[in-house]
């Protein structure tokens, strides 16, 4: 077995172990001790695997091929929320294996969705332990980044390859950067929230679930967190930390020269936001809490998904649209990327006016760069958005075979492969993910991991069994 492969399971399998540790004293300190047996069980298995998967390395100099890298990532997703999911399998709470799992997987996935109907009744060391398998989720994506930089376009690799090569040693010393800003980030949230005032306990699970682009709650109800409009306003913006690219603060701390390639994507976010922003401010401001409303707009584009009790659904439409648009590429968040459909309409607009006037030149370039628009990336583009379409109507229609309205399967397929947490602002009644049968939820399971590796990385894999060149 490769190197790198080996030691990024590792890494994951050390960290879980380190936070079931964390766990273990939590428990122990506030005399949590139902629960506690659960938290040893997953630290000493954390800790062989960690073991096993570092002793097992091979030092190889050779170079792994993508479709390595993938199905590195995809063992990833399968194998680390099993060791996740044992405090739920074993806690008081007598779950099964296929709840627990999906618990796991959905914390893992930045998902959020929830087999408990009521989080108030759950303790707080297993509540914490949600919240920290979304954070976990999170580092994990990003390693990912670093680690399928290759699948990445040229333009977007700016961002990355001045300061980043693709040998071992220089991919695993930016990992750590990754690891120490993403810990910083944490810290940062938790500070601020403390600051106005939000209880610790709810600042720590918020902090986690917010960097990670997550959708766990220490509560059922945020309303019950937010209880000011101070509180409101600095989640909300709080929540742009994972819709803007987290390599942006990267950037400005770890390197010496700031060019403009190194914030284009973030420039256009920007802009995007604040046209947005100006949208529902003018046009929606009259019938509802703009403060509810920029909780909602921040938590859609950074595919968080959670709301206020009193959020209303008939915007659930647009909040959909904002789901799967998505934030930056190099961020926590999911959806399709405002980057690619910016860049998708950009390019259709001027193949229109090409054929419309055709003494005319139009020029594909993106804004605020010199890049121009590579036919390949275009076609890539176009393959992510009919690859989600075609999944998004393959689980529509499974979700429908188990009786839930066209509707609601609808837009649940949409929260599913956009890892955005199911909530009262997209217009779904109250859904129980606990009543679902087995072979729904493994499905389901499935398309929250294909959601979150790209879609991308799925056409790499199938080229790969399909075609032999």
């Amino acid at each position: 077995m490769n190197y790198i492969k080996l030691i990024y399971l590792s890494v994951f399998c050390g960290i879980i172990s380190l936070l079931s540790f964390f766990n273990i004293v939590y428990s122990y300190y506030l005399n949590l001790y139902l629960n506690l047996n659960t938290y040893i069980y997953t630290f000493l298995l954390s800790t062989i695997f960690t073991l096993i998967f570092y002793l097992s390395k091979n030092n190889d100099k050779k170079k792994i091929s993508i479709y390595e890298k993938i199905l590195t990532i995809f063992l990833g997703y399968f194998f680390l929320p099993i060791i996740i999911s044992i405090p739920f399998y074993f806690s008081i709470y007598n779950l099964t294996f296929i709840n627990s799992y999906f618990e796991a997987i959905s914390g893992f996935t930045s998902t959020g969705f929830t087999i408990f109907d009521n989080i108030n009744h759950i303790d707080q060391s297993l509540i914490l332990w949600r919240s920290a398998s979304q954070w976990v989720g999170g580092l994990y994506f990003l390693f990912s980044i670093i680690l399928l930089l290759d699948i990445f376009d040229n333009s977007f690799k700016k961002s990355l390859t001045n300061f980043i090569s693709f040998n071992k040693a220089e991919t695993l010393k930016q990992s750590f950067k990754i690891f120490l800003l993403y810990s910083l980030l944490t810290l940062a949230i938790f500070v601020i929230l403390n600051i106005f005032e939000i209880r610790m306990f709810n600042s720590l699970n918020l902090a986690m679930t917010i960097i990670s682009s997550g959708g766990f709650l220490p509560s059922n109800n945020l309303s019950n967190i937010l209880i000011s409009n101070a509180q409101i306003i600095i989640t909300s913006s709080l929540m742009l930390i994972s819709f803007f690219s987290i390599f942006l603060t990267y950037n400005l701390i770890f390197t010496k020269n700031h060019n403009l390639n190194f914030f284009n994507e973030d420039i256009h976010l920007l802009i995007y936001f604040l046209t947005l922003l100006i949208i529902f401010f003018v046009f929606f401001n009259f019938n509802h809490d703009f403060n509810e409303l920029f909780l909602s707009l921040t938590s859609s584009v950074s595919n968080i998904g959670f709301s206020l009790d009193n959020s209303s659904s008939n915007l659930s439409f647009v909040f959909l649209i904002l789901v799967m648009i998505g934030g930056s590429f190099f961020s926590t968040s999911s959806g399709i990327r405002f980057l690619k459909i910016y860049s998708l309409f950009k390019y259709s607009i001027n193949e229109i006016l090409s054929y419309s006037r055709p003494k005319n030149i139009f020029v594909n370039k993106h804004l605020f760069s010199k890049e121009f628009f590579q036919l390949n990336e275009i076609y890539k583009y176009f393959l992510t958005v009919i690859v989600f379409i075609i999944s998004m109507l393959i689980l529509t229609y499974l979700l429908t075979l188990n009786g839930i309205q066209f509707e609601d399967s609808f837009k649940l397929s949409i929260l599913t492969l956009m890892n955005t947490v199911n909530s009262s602002m997209y217009g779904l009644v109250d859904f129980s993910f606990y009543d679902l049968n087995s072979f729904t939820k493994y499905y389901l399971i499935f398309f929250m991991i294909i959601g979150r590796l790209e879609l991308l990385t799925i056409l790499i894999i199938c080229k790969k069994f399909l075609f032999k060149n």
